[in-house]
This record gives C-alpha cells, structure tokens and sequence, in this order.
C-alpha cells in the first residue's frame, strides 16, 4: 500500500532564484535570514541532507545524508501561493495573476457592495494587523467591511465576529469569489475575522482561503480518478477549491498541522496525503519575525524526528516549498526563490540530485511513486534517478 506524505513549508525558500531582480528580490534568502538570527536548530533536516543542496552554505553537510535531495527553481510567472502550489502539482502558469498595488478599481468595489449590500473600508495594499488596528474601530462602528490586498493576487475581507459572524463572512467571500473573473481573476478571495483581545483587535484562526478552480487537470486529478485517496490537510483544500481531493482536514497551525499528519500514519489509505504548514508564512515571514521562523522550524524538526520512525515500509515522505517570504528583507512580501525538495524513504536512494527547473518535477515524482500515469507540465524526471 503505497503512500506519499507531501508536506509543504509555505514560504521556505532557500536562496534568490536566477529571475528574483524582476521580482525585486534579488539577494533574498529565507533560510539564510533565519539562520542568522543564531536560533535555527534542526539536526533532523540536516541529516536528511538539507545543507548538502546547491547553493545552500550555512548549514552543517551530512555527507552520508538519509534522503534525496535537490533544488527546484520555480518557472511560473508568479510567487504566490496558489501558482506555487499549482505548479507543484503539476501546472505551469505563464500569466501572472492580476495585483492591485493602488487598490481594487471602482467597478469591483462598486459591485461587491452592491451584491453584499454593505459598504466598505479601506482598499488598499495592507499588512493584515495594521488593517485591523487602523479600521477596525470604524467597522464596529458602520458595519463596513475591510477590504484590502498585498502584493499577491488576493482579495481580502476583514470583519469582527461580534459584527459580521463567521459564515455570513464566508457568504461574503464565495460572492467575491464568484465576481472576481475575467481581468479580476485574483488568486484568492481570503476571509479575515478577527475578534477583540485586552482592547485591542487580534486575528482569529478562522480564517478561509477561497481560490480560483486550477484551469486544468492536476496530479490530485490524475491520482483520484486512478481510485486513490488525496487528502488534504490545512488550507491545501481552499488552493485547489476541492478540485481532485477526495478528503479534506482543515487545520489552523502548523502544530495541528502535524498532529492531523501524525495520525495519518495509522489511517489505512492508498495515495497521497498533501500537507501545508502555513504558519511559516502568515505568522513569521510575513511579519518579518525570524527569530519566530526560527522557532517554527525548530518545532517542526522536533516533530520530524518522531515521525519518521513511523512511516510504514512503503511510505514516501516529501518536504518543500511553495515560494519565498524572507524574514529580513524590507519587504513583507512573498520573495522569489529556490524551494528545497527532501524525499525520504525505504524505496528512495538518497543521493544530491542537483538543481532542477519546475516544481512540478514533485508532480512527477509523486505519480511515479504512486503509478499514476500523469504528464506534468515543463518538469524535470527525477524518478529513475532516485526510485529502488
């Protein structure tokens, strides 16, 4: 019974891919920044073989790593979450997804009140807590709703949930959801509640990624529709709008994250189990919090040590990326890197696999193991190089 484990590390990104000035990236480097704040422990990776991929100089070097190891470099035309994981499951996106760095055009915000029947605040590029600090007194207020974005393709929706209750938010969001087409086409409609803490206003974890449909066929297709199971845990379900997915587990951290994962490993089932850890990049990246980087991925490398002794003989574990979001740049943007790709296993030789070009060399790599016949757009075969 064959079995992949996917885990995402949304925004580890380990150096400046070769187009990362067209990005205004040039120089980033997640890893980099949080190995320098003095706090990164993860022993575990690094026996994997993290420090042996190319172009990554600050960590120690297993020679004798466990896992194979290589270095993906993006080819889509974006950095955001839902190219990047689009791209790892198989598509190549060429156009960009439409950003909005002066806000939303007025017909949008025009028609989104119009169809929800409340006005709004805001429309502007936003850090999410600075959104909420500086209009959430005039929502409780009016009743309003925040609406702002970043520099990914995003729509967000912020609201108190003593004032707009979750699923009326929600309702909000598939009318955003179903409006945003054509040259609108955001990657995502985001619901953003949050609630009031010692005065002052803190986002809840309930939050709702509500993502365009991928244009074609992917590998959680192609697996599916072979009578395998593909279930998703933490917001890899909203990524892909359910498309291909024949179980979903949302989750709200990444310590839930690995907990669900956890108990996967003793859930009978055949495919693949596709994970995203998103703390990584809401709650540090994101807020240009390192050290807390640092922390987060100490955490999961703690978690990783117990849970590879309990991979079954024919499970596949997989750990990457999506994009960038470097802690210490001066920006709090998504930035353009290389991904690691680790593939841990009974059936993998470990071995430095180099530098490949397309994420969607993982879309590959994951139907091979599986044997599903699936054709990946514009990626490297990585499969006969590493499989037993």
């Amino acid at each position: 019974m064959k079995r992949v484990f996917l885990i995402v590390l949304d925004s580890f990104g380990i150096g400046a891919a070769p187009d990362a000035k067209t990005f205004g990236d040039e120089g980033a480097s997640t890893l980099r920044s949080v190995h320098a704040t003095g706090e990164l422990n993860i022993p575990t990776m690094e026996k994997l073989g993290l420090g042996m991929i190319d172009g990554v100089e600050c960590l120690k070097k297993h020679k004798e790593h466990s896992a194979a190891v290589a270095r993906l470099r993006e080819v889509s035309a974006g950095k955001d979450t839902t190219i990047g994981h689009w791209e790892i499951a198989g598509i190549r996106s060429d156009t960009p997804m439409p950003t909005y760095e002066n806000g939303f055009p007025p017909h949008v915000i025009a028609n989104f009140e119009r169809m929800t029947g409340r006005g709004t605040l805001c429309n502007l590029p936003y850090s999410g807590t600075e959104v909420i600090a500086n209009y959430g007194d005039e929502h409780v207020k009016t009743g309003k709703l925040i609406v702002y974005t970043s520099a990914d393709s995003v729509f967000q929706i912020a609201a108190h949930e003593d004032i707009v209750p979750l699923e009326k938010l929600y309702d909000y969001c598939r009318i955003a959801r179903k409006m945003l087409v054509g040259e609108d086409a955001v990657g995502r409609v985001i619901a953003r509640p949050f609630i009031t803490e010692n005065g002052v206003y803190k986002r809840t974890p309930n939050r709702r990624d509500f993502s365009l449909e991928p244009p074609k066929d992917t590998m959680l297709d192609a697996i599916k529709n072979s009578g395998l199971s593909v279930i998703s845990v933490g917001k890899i379900g909203d990524i892909f709008a359910a498309k291909g997915i024949t179980e979903s587990m949302p989750t709200h951290s990444n310590k839930e994250g690995m907990e669900v994962t956890e108990a996967l490993v003793d859930k009978s089932f055949e495919g693949l189990a596709f994970i995203n850890l998103v703390e990584f990049d809401s709650s540090y990246g994101h807020r240009q919090d390192a050290v807390g980087y640092a922390n987060a991925l100490n955490d999961f490398d703690v978690w990783l040590a117990e849970f590879i002794p309990k991979l079954k003989e024919d499970d596949t574990l997989i750990i990457t990326a999506d994009h960038g979001c470097d802690p210490a740049d001066n920006s709090t943007d998504h930035t353009r890197e290389y991904v690691p790709l680790l593939v841990y296993g009974n059936s993998i030789i470990p071995k430095n696999l180099g530098t490949h070009n397309s994420f969607s060399t993982v879309a590959r790599l994951v139907c091979d193991i599986l044997k599903v016949d699936f054709s990946p757009d514009a990626c490297d075969v990585i499969s006969e190089d590493i499989l037993r």
